[in-house]
C-alpha cells in the first residue's frame, strides 16, 4: 500500500516532533546533572592546631608534656590530610596567624576568633578541635567548624570516645571526620 504525500508528510512531522522532544529532554538532563568540569570548587578550610583541655584530677599536678604535644600535632595533621584527601576541602595554612591565636589563650579562650583569623587567610571556613582529658586514659573530642565570614557555627561535633590515652587522639580525629563530618 502506497502512502500519499500528505500521510508521509504527517509521519515526518511526528518523527521530527519526537526528535525535538528527545533533544530537549537530553538538554534538560544535562542541565540538571552537570559534568565533573562544572562541579563547585572545594571549600577553603583553615584547620587550626588541636588543643588540650586537661580536666583530669591530675591536670593541676601533671602538666602537658611532649607526648601530648606530639599527639596533638598528629591529630591536627591527620585532620588536614583527611580533609584535603576528600576533595571537598582545600586546606589553608594557618602558620602565619598561629601566634595571634596563642596570644589570646587558644580557641578555648577566644570566643570564635578562629573564624576571623580564617577569613584573614582567605578561607571559607575554620576548624578547631579540643581534646578534653577526663582522666589519664579517658578523653572526649569536640570539633567545631565555623563560617569564616560570619563566625556562625556550621558544625559542632562531639565524640564521647572514652578509651585509650593521648596516643589514641589521632584515631579519634579520623573517626570523627569519617563518621560525622565527611560522610
Amino acid at each position: 500500500m502506497r502512502r500519499s504525500f500528505e500521510e508521509a508528510r504527517h509521519h515526518w512531522a511526528q518523527a521530527h516532533q519526537a526528535l525535538a522532544a528527545c533533544a530537549a529532554l537530553m538538554l534538560t538532563a544535562a542541565a540538571i546533572h552537570p559534568s565533573h568540569a562544572a562541579e563547585t570548587a572545594p571549600v577553603r578550610m583553615a584547620v587550626f592546631d588541636f588543643e588540650l583541655d586537661d580536666r583530669s584530677a591530675a591536670g593541676g599536678v601533671i602538666a602537658k608534656d611532649a607526648i601530648d604535644d606530639e599527639n596533638l600535632k598528629k591529630s591536627t595533621e591527620g585532620a588536614r590530610q583527611r580533609l584535603e584527601a576528600s576533595g571537598r576541602y582545600a586546606v589553608v595554612d594557618t602558620a602565619t596567624v598561629a601566634g595571634q591565636l596563642i596570644s589570646v589563650g587558644g580557641v578555648q579562650s577566644c570566643n570564635g576568633c578562629e573564624a576571623t583569623l580564617a577569613e584573614k587567610l582567605g578561607a571559607d571556613q575554620s576548624m578547631s578541635g579540643v581534646f578534653a582529658r577526663v582522666s589519664r586514659t579517658e578523653y572526649t573530642l569536640q570539633v567545631v567548624i565555623r563560617d569564616a565570614r560570619t563566625g556562625a557555627v556550621l558544625s559542632n561535633t562531639f565524640s564521647g570516645l572514652r578509651m585509650g590515652a593521648n596516643y589514641a587522639w589521632p584515631r579519634a580525629v579520623t573517626s570523627v571526620l569519617d563518621n560525622k563530618i565527611l560522610q
